[in-house]
Parts: C-alpha cells; structure tokens; sequence
C-alpha cells in the first residue's frame, strides 16, 4: 500500500472532453475536442494511470464513446480504467479483452449486485473497481440522477467480502466544485472496508493531495483529479511529485 496514485481524469461527452458541475449536465464546460489527445498530454507528463468517464453512457445505459478509451489503451503506455454505461458481461468483457486495465462499476453495483458480485469473481478485485458516488452517505445511481437507499459503507462491506479490493469514492456535492475532498468519509470507508479507496470529486489544491496522500497507510490509495488540472489550479507534473 506504499504507492499513492494520481488519476488524471478525462470526462466524455459527444467525443469531446468536458466536465460537469456535481454531475449536471446542463452545466458543461468543455476542455478539448479530442479525448485522445488529452490522454496523451497526461501520459506524456508521466500519468501511470488514466481515468475515463463515458458520460454519454451513463446517461444512455450503454457504450456510447468507447472508441476514444480503445485507442488510448491501445497507443499510449499509461494503463486505463474506464466507467459510464458499463451494464452487461459483454461490457465488461469489450474493455478488459482490448486493452483496458479496470472498469468501474457504478450505478449496477447498486442495482445488481450479484452481477456485481460474478462480474468481481470473473476478473478480480483489481480489474473490477466499484464506484461509489455518494450523496449524504446514501449512493446514487444512473449518472447520479437518483438517490438509492442503500449506504455506500454497507454496500462497500458486502463487495468487499465477494472479492472487491477497488472502490472509487465520490461525495457528489463536491464534484466539480474545487472545494476539497471529503477526506472524512473517504478515509471511513478505507477503514470500513479495509481496501483500495480511491478519492473522487473535490481535488482543488496540492494541499487536498497532500493531505489525502497523508492517509495512505490507512487505505487512501490515490486521488482522481479533473477540474483542478483543466483549470490549471497546478499542473499534473506537480501533483504526481508531490510527496513521493
């Protein structure tokens, strides 16, 4: 659990490269035409891994831009997890038999949890990370459009005991915001689980990653970062040298 990994994110919609604010799509700013090339400044700048959203298919409830993430898994050298629209065996098995590291699974965690659960003894807990995008603690589903009843904790602890070792946290209400990480519940739900958790959503300063970064002995094992490298809040050489 040494290694503290910096997530360079590339949100998808219409083939471009966007993001939203805490998940509305009616507030879009977009940040470059091609998913590729962006891809390839973060690899260029040494980024080990890339973090790729199909927002279009999380909308839609299948693959819309999986042609973008292909090639990037494809050409360039760093390693790839994707997530958005990803519902079927046949998904899962289209990304990890073409080159793609780790799919997240999000919203079917919740509502499917024993596809979940097969999805996890198939690959394994390394290639199977389970996002958990979490509003006042309960998760929410289908592009965070909807509010489950079910306790991200709770529902981390049971894909835990069936194999999971991955999970993406995102506290919804400071996606998009620059406002810091809800290092609390993070660091909670490392605790709870005793896995990976990766931080998501409100990475604004190089002192947000110091301080997550601080938490990796307790399961904190990386950050994903979007808006903050987008609005040149510090670059990503920065962040990946920060503490290491």
């Amino acid at each position: 659990m040494s290694e503290f990994v910096i997530y360079p994110a590339i949100d998808m919609r219409d083939g471009k490269c966007v993001r939203l604010v805490q998940g509305d799509y009616d507030q879009e700013t977009v940040y470059g035409d091609s998913p590729f090339d962006m891809a390839k400044q973060f690899a260029d700048a040494g980024a080990e891994w890339i973090h790729m959203v199909d927002l279009d298919g999380a909308k839609a409830k299948k693959r819309v831009n999986h042609e973008h993430v292909l090639r990037v898994a494809k050409e360039l050298d760093a390693k790839v997890q994707v997530g958005g629209g990803i519902r079927t065996k046949e998904d899962v098995a289209f990304y990890l038999e073409q080159g793609v590291d780790r799919v997240i699974l999000g919203s079917v965690a919740v509502n499917n949890p024993e596809f979940t659960k097969e999805m996890l003894a198939t690959y394994g807990g390394e290639r199977i990370a389970i996002g958990l995008d979490a509003r006042d603690g309960f998760v929410a589903t289908e592009g965070w459009l909807e509010t489950s009843s079910v306790k991200a904790e709770t529902l981390a602890q049971e894909l835990a005991r069936h194999g999971a070792e991955v999970f993406i946290f995102t506290d919804i209400s400071r996606d998009g915001m620059l406002s810091g990480p809800n290092t609390v519940a993070i660091t909670a739900l490392a605790e709870a689980t005793g896995k990976q958790v990766i931080a998501s959503g409100g990475v604004s300063s190089l002192a947000d990653l110091t301080e997550l970064r601080e938490r990796k002995n307790r399961g904190v094992s990386g950050a994903i970062v979007g808006k903050a490298l987008y609005t040149n809040q510090f670059t990503l050489a920065e962040a990946l040298q920060g503490g290491e």
